[in-house]
């Protein structure tokens, strides 16, 4: 679901490129389940399909890896897992900020995920003073005027943005004065950020408005489908069509 931009070449430095780390977790996610089943290796097309992705493309991002497999044997699942989470910085502890912490925030503090997955959550920060000091996911709500000390006493380098659309470019600007070069927005809005400086977009109105295309595409297909006669698939009536000239006459002159 989660689409953005990056501010780094299209190669990163040890040659892997953007398009095999935005699936590596992918990987990672489907090999943390096989590893919960006590599974101990897994073949390439087993993988790919778990990861939804062939089993091709799979291979060549795990060659970037220098992970190659055994014939007739497949992956180390553990091996892998780790191999993985060291190369997406996931074998230490990444301090996170959450800033905006009305329902989506708050949603995001309860969210378990983020400390089995390499992340914790350090402080959370809201603009409204009724907040502060409200305990939400265990974790005291802070005022943002203390935004900047807040990340520099937590070594902070990842924000995310929970704030409405409004207030997310000055919440922006102020993490990235205060040293934060990571960025997850959740507010609908494109954020401007300097080079060196990552941000990925998580926008759900996007992604529910390309479902509804793709429903409405569907919908239309299965009327025309339940307009045809009985055996005569809709392609055969979009071919006829074409041959056809503006009254229905096939042309005069035919292609050679």
């Amino acid at each position: 679901m989660a689409t953005g931009r990056t501010h780094r070449p299209a190669t990163r430095s040890r040659g892997i490129p953007e398009a095999t780390v935005a699936r590596l977790p992918l990987y990672l996610r489907a090999l943390t389940a096989l590893s919960e089943r006590s599974v101990p290796t897994v073949s390439s097309e087993e993988l790919a399909a778990a990861a939804g992705v062939n089993s091709a493309k799979l291979r060549k991002d795990f060659s970037y890896l220098g992970s190659y497999g055994t014939r007739g044997v497949g992956y180390d699942v553990e091996y892998l897992v780790y191999q993985i989470s060291r190369e997406l910085g996931l074998t230490q502890d990444w301090p996170v900020v959450i800033v905006g912490i009305g329902n989506l925030g708050a949603a995001l503090a309860n969210y378990g995920g983020f400390a089995s997955r390499g992340f914790r959550v350090a402080a959370l920060i809201d603009a409204d003073p009724a907040l502060t000091g409200k305990a939400v996911a265990g974790i005291p709500v802070q005022h943002t005027d203390d935004l900047e000390k807040i990340i520099k006493d937590n070594g902070v380098s990842i924000g995310v943005i929970a704030t409405p659309a409004g207030a997310a470019q000055q919440v922006c600007d102020r993490l990235v004065g205060a040293g934060v070069t990571s960025i997850l927005n959740f507010a609908p809005t494109v954020l401007t950020v300097p080079d060196g400086v990552d941000v990925r977009k998580v926008d759900l109105s996007i992604e529910l408005q390309i479902l509804a295309f793709h429903e409405q595409r569907k919908a239309g297909e299965e009327a025309i489908a339940d307009a045809l006669p009985d055996g005569l698939p809709a392609a055969a009536t979009t071919t006829e069509s074409a041959d056809k000239g503006p009254d229905g006459d096939v042309p005069a002159v035919m292609p050679a």
